[in-house]
């Protein structure tokens, strides 16, 4: 399994299992009344997405958690096996190290990843959580099942990365 086809595949987990909560969801809640107001119905409807999402969320996070976990444990297996092994060569040693950078770094973006959900959820909570922080648009669910941290739509990501693109170049002609 490469390492790409990991969070294409939690992602697709996720989006099954927010399908699941979905229909889940819809089956618990009784049809609306024809005496209820049309806003009523909307904040059902919302609530039913709010739950939806949190579930989407936590789920997400909680792959996370399990990466670093093992990434952890793998670590703390290749500490332990170093102590039983001779001492290492000047190669096996720079190998070792290598290893030990890139599972720190991927650590690090783990964790990164685990902080902008928790922030995702505490928006949840505000009630902000789904909304364009540039135009303050709402974020469809789609984007939101793929980058469940997103903060910008997809309209808006995209003019975010050609302004960043667009100053890259300018510092590298300086």
């Amino acid at each position: 399994m490469t390492a790409k086809s990991k969070p294409r595949q939690a992602v697709k987990a996720a989006a099954k299992t927010v399908e699941k909560a979905k229909a889940k969801a819809k089956a618990k809640t009784p049809a609306p009344k024809a005496a209820e107001s049309p806003s009523t119905t909307k904040t059902a409807g919302s609530g039913q997405r709010k739950e939806a999402l949190r579930m989407m969320l936590l789920e997400r996070r909680q792959e996370v958690m399990k990466e670093i976990d093992g990434l952890i444990g793998h670590r703390m297996s290749d500490e332990i096996q170093r102590r039983v092994d001779s001492a290492p060569d000047v190669g096996d040693q720079a190998l070792l190290d290598t290893e030990r950078v890139r599972d720190i770094s991927i650590m690090e973006l783990r964790n990164k990843m685990r902080q902008q959900i928790d922030e995702a959820l505490a928006k949840l909570e505000e009630g902000t959580y789904g909304r364009c922080a540039d135009c303050g648009a709402e974020i469809t669910e789609k984007r939101l099942r793929a980058v469940p941290f997103a903060r910008r739509c997809v309209s808006c990501q995209e003019k975010q990365e050609m302004l960043e693109k667009i100053e890259m170049e300018e510092e590298q002609e300086l």
